[in-house]
């Protein structure tokens, strides 16, 4: 009987779907390998080759769209009705939003992307490589990746769905994201669809980001401990980490998510103060201010670079690729975001989702990756040499082992990875979760705790399978192959973003009833 009822409690319809194409998978890559090699690239090959253009297309819309959104009357609507009240306070609505959608990423990426593009820019902007003019496109290519394009692309159907579940009164389904397209048309059916396809591109975007900081923690295992990093390891620390995130989603909501997040970001700022102090502080902050300059200037001109022209596969393997990744994430990802915005006005989610967090990814990006180039240029520390003979998770290692307090530090740094990549999955995997269970009709609900570990030991799967078959070329294939089906429910998104910027009142449920009642 009790069996019964936790099935009942499921939405099959919407989860065998996406659970079965992962399953099946994992057990290609068991049974034939390189087959599952060879449909897997081929894959990634035709998205990139063929929709890489509109990845950047779309990016730039989102940044488009959201800035509008903020200047719009749409910006002074409140999430929930004008008597709405905040379930978060701003300092934890802050730090949740930070850790959960690319805190992972800036703790891998921070220091090893910029001195791959410092050593191979890319060759049709005839840059020289290690050369100051390689130093600054490294670092506005950083503020490119890192700071408010890829905000802009998960708060535009954040803004949506929380308009679309609390103010439209639509259901909890990642098809309310383009309920303003769809008017008042009944959209049942759509969603199911909708939402079994995007929990198999956000279970792929989630594993990649799982084989990241599965990657990042063990070259911080073997920098600090010697243990050697590799598939070994790489299998111990996806079970550790699994039962992390499963331990914390089980916690709710409102519990371990903000505790670790909160401290997390303590974290942070501990890092950041320790190269305020210990690094190269003038030539970070100038070198900073500089590609700030040049990345705002060009900002349109970086974000839609393809290098189809020139024959260039540069944008392929970097932007094009950071696009797909944020794409498979926003769907889902928006789906828990716009849980915390209720009580707040669209104004404040678009500062506390898109300005504030891009600003600090911004501060961060400034003094890790400029430590990095700085090292690099100037012979400190070889990390190009490094990165290539131990891949680029040694990087940040390699970086903070040349400062003083070195263990204390790279300790520092291992933890806030941990907590990082646990974050994010946590809020994930619950919005995956919350999105396969049926009956989801109150904002603070959470779904049941088996269906949270479904979820959590199968991403933790897909993401072995992919890092220990093809390494940080797994972790991009993962990337393409979530974020082409949910490019195009993200050209909906802007689309609906775009109808409620016009018509906020029309789709305002508050505002119907408001009106009728004045009407009597």
């Amino acid at each position: 009987m009790k069996r019964k009822g936790m099935l009942k409690s499921l939405r099959l319809v919407v989860f065998l779907p996406a659970f079965l194409l992962l399953a099946l998978t994992i057990l290609l890559n068991f049974v034939n390998e390189e087959a599952f090699l060879h449909v897997t690239t081929l894959a990634k090959d035709f998205m990139v080759t063929q929709s890489g253009w509109l990845f950047s297309l779309v990016g730039a819309a989102c940044l488009i769209v959201v800035i509008a959104a903020y200047f719009s009357p749409f910006g002074e609507v409140r999430i929930g009705g004008p008597d709405a009240k905040p379930m978060l306070n701003k300092i934890s609505w802050f730090t949740i939003t930070l850790c959960t959608t690319i805190a992972a990423g800036i703790m891998f990426w921070g220091m090893a992307e910029p001195i791959w593009h410092l050593a191979y820019p890319p060759a049709s902007l005839g840059i020289e490589p290690m050369s100051a003019e390689a130093a600054k496109f490294a670092m506005e290519t950083l503020f490119l990746h890192w700071t408010f394009l890829p905000y802009a692309i998960y708060a535009v159907p954040t803004i949506v769905f929380a308009f679309a579940y609390y103010n439209m009164k639509r259901s909890f389904s990642v098809g309310s994201e383009i309920a303003p397209v769809m008017g008042k048309r009944n959209q049942s059916k759509l969603d199911i669809g909708i939402d079994a396809v995007v929990l198999f591109c956000v279970a792929a975007g989630i594993a990649a980001s799982f084989g990241t900081s599965v990657m990042n923690m063990g070259g911080g295992m073997e920098s600090l401990f010697g243990i050697a990093d590799g598939k070994g390891l790489w299998i111990i620390l996806t079970i550790l980490g699994t039962i992390a995130f499963v331990t914390s989603s089980a916690t709710g909501l409102l519990k371990g998510i903000k505790y670790l997040s909160n401290f997390n970001v303590l974290l942070y700022v501990i890092i950041l103060g320790a190269l305020l102090i210990l690094g190269p502080t003038v030539y970070m902050f100038g070198l900073g201010t500089e590609a700030m300059g040049g990345f705002l200037t060009n900002i349109f001109d970086k974000a839609l670079f393809t290098g189809a022209a020139a024959g260039d596969s540069w944008a392929s393997g970097w932007t094009i690729f950071y696009w797909s990744n944020w794409m498979a994430w926003a769907p889902v990802s928006a789906v828990f975001l716009a849980r915390i915005t209720y009580g707040y006005k669209v104004k404040e989610v678009i500062t506390m989702n898109f300005l504030i967090p891009g600003l600090f990814s911004a501060i961060w990006m400034t003094m890790i990756g400029g430590t990095a180039i700085n090292f690099q240029m100037t012979g400190r520390v070889d990390l190009l040499a490094i990165m290539l003979e131990k891949g680029s998770a040694a990087a940040g290692y390699a970086v903070l082992g040349e400062l003083p307090f070195a263990e204390i530090l790279i300790f520092i740094y291992l933890v806030a990875v941990f907590i990082s990549f646990v974050t994010a999955t946590d809020s994930t995997t619950n919005a995956m979760a919350s999105i396969s269970t049926e009956g989801m009709a109150d904002g603070r609900k959470e779904a049941p705790l088996y269906i949270k570990i479904i979820w959590g030991v199968t991403v933790g799967l897909v993401s072995l399978v992919f890092i220990s078959s093809l390494g940080i070329d797994g972790i991009k294939m993962l990337s393409y192959l979530g974020g082409f089906p949910a490019l195009f429910l993200g050209i909906l998104s802007v689309v609906s973003l775009f109808v409620l910027i016009n018509h906020p009142k029309k789709y305002d449920e508050y505002e119907i009833e408001k009106k009728a009642s004045e009407e009597k």
